[in-house]
């Protein structure tokens, strides 16, 4: 029983009603069905609605074709670990390969009876520890030559589709509350907030302009906390026996789980990740090849794009405009993936295979959207939200939140005197950065002259001429 078959009888619905591992891998050995792909996982989706509990865990095959997976492949996996592990007992291995003991057994044995490897003494419960015979060494490195992968055992592109398909952020409905409670620790008027809702409910692209400083990505980081703390990935996908590595530490947070109480064997599909839902922010530093799987043709393994990476999550693109690369390569690049939900990579061996584009994107930018795509784009991107200048009471809200972690206690004369010297007979306009920026001055200053950490007239006028020399 495939993945997408067990994932389909878990929530309620019967196999016959969605695709089989068979017609999934028919659809993707043939590049360009977009409509067979997205019936499949359109099915995957409905079925997933129809759950009364929406969390979504892998569940452990049963056997090697349970996982997808042929007995060669990961009779080439434990070798090439045993290679550069020297030794290890039955349920190290399966550990390693984060595949059930049980679905190995059989496989060492025949590996046993065909001299690729040897017994080196006996283990707990019935196990054994192995080591690779001479045979067993040289296949070893003949797939290593191949392939460098030695980690756990990969998942099939068509069960992380339908893993994508049951996390999606478009199964979760959004309200007010849910908003409130993500920007707990962030000021964000009711007007916002009533703007960025029906965005976020979309599950759709959204432009996020303003002045520099009015938290523009601070609001892009918090607004994935509306659909949930976690999700389950893959570490490694196989795509027509091409691998390619999904978990990124860099950009993935693993959350423990507990362990069964059985050999320590976890309750999951150890082939897969519980992570917090991702936020991947790019900046300036984005370029084209970030958007495309990346070979490595010594270690003959991919890496996934960072929209995939961000799938089931939020991708804000930080600073937008001011890209290495020309704005309109990025927008063509990205039009059918923002308006279909799904987009193109291609393989090592040139094939060209869809996978999900399923993440709120966000565009993060100082200046007017208008002023940087053409009409065509900005259809596609249907919420344009300004984050405004903060208000004098907002800006004094600020100060108020900001003050206790930075030491200081609020005497509101000082504030006014802040707001009508430095700001109203200036002529200067707020920005939601300013109090955070010259409250960290003005605690340099009392530090360095060895006052009291307090806000003073004169500690503020100092930060000001500091921080707005140039400004």
């Amino acid at each position: 029983m495939s993945f997408t078959q067990k994932f389909q009888m878990d929530i309620g619905a019967p196999a016959a009603t969605g695709p089989s591992a068979e017609d999934l891998r028919r659809i993707f050995d043939t590049a360009g069905e977009d409509e067979g792909l997205m019936a499949g996982i359109e099915t995957a989706r409905r079925a997933a609605e129809q759950r009364s509990d929406t969390d979504f865990s892998p569940r452990k095959p049963a056997t090697i074709a349970d996982a997808g997976l042929t007995p060669e492949f990961v009779e080439q996996l434990i070798c090439k670990f045993l290679l550069t592990r020297g030794s290890a007992t039955g349920r190290r291995i399966a550990q390693q390969l984060g595949l059930p003991f049980r679905s190995l057994e059989g496989l060492l044995t025949r590996a046993k009876n065909e001299m690729l490897l040897a017994y080196r003494k006996t283990a707990a419960a019935g196990d054994y520890e192995y080591v690779l015979t001479d045979t067993g060494s040289d296949r070893a490195r003949r797939s290593m030559d191949a392939c460098t992968y030695a980690d756990s055992a990969p998942v099939p592109l068509e069960d992380y589709i339908a893993s994508v398909a049951a996390q999606s952020l478009t199964l979760h409905r959004i309200n007010a509350e849910h908003l409130k409670e993500a920007f707990f620790d962030l000021l964000v008027g009711d007007e916002m907030l009533d703007r960025l809702g029906p965005a976020v409910n979309s599950g759709k692209g959204m432009f996020l302009y303003g002045a520099p400083g009015n938290g523009k990505t601070s609001i892009a980081e918090r607004v994935i906390r509306c659909f949930g703390s976690h999700l389950w990935i893959p570490k490694t996908i196989v795509i027509d026996g091409h691998l390619f590595r999904l978990f990124d530490p860099v950009i993935h947070q693993p959350v423990a789980e507990p362990e069964s109480s059985i050999l320590g064997e976890g309750l999951e599909d150890g082939r897969w990740v519980k992570v917090v839902r991702p936020t991947v922010v790019v900046g300036g530093e984005l370029t084209m090849d970030q958007l495309e799987m990346r070979h490595d043709p010594q270690s003959n393994v991919s890496e996934a794009p960072i929209q995939m990476k961000s799938n089931c999550g939020a991708l804000v693109i930080d600073d937008f405009g001011r890209q290495r690369m020309p704005i309109a390569e990025l927008l063509n690049r990205w039009i059918v993936p923002l308006e279909k939900r799904y987009d193109f990579q291609k393989l090592p061996s040139g094939k060209k295979i869809q996978v999900p584009f399923d993440q709120l994107v966000i565009f993060s930018t100082n200046l007017e959207p208008r002023d940087l795509v053409d009409e065509a784009f900005l259809r596609r991107i249907p919420y344009k939200i300004e984050a405004p200048n903060p208000t004098p009471s907002q800006f004094k809200h600020i100060v108020e939140m900001v003050a206790p972690s930075l030491g200081f206690t609020i005497d509101p004369q000082v504030v006014d005197h802040l707001i009508e010297k430095h700001y109203v007979t200036t002529g200067r306009a707020m920005r939601a950065c300013h109090p955070r920026d010259l409250m960290l001055q003005a605690r340099s200053y009392c530090m360095y002259h060895k006052l009291p950490v307090e806000l003073s007239d004169e500690a503020l006028d100092f930060a000001v001429q500091n921080y707005f020399a140039v400004m």
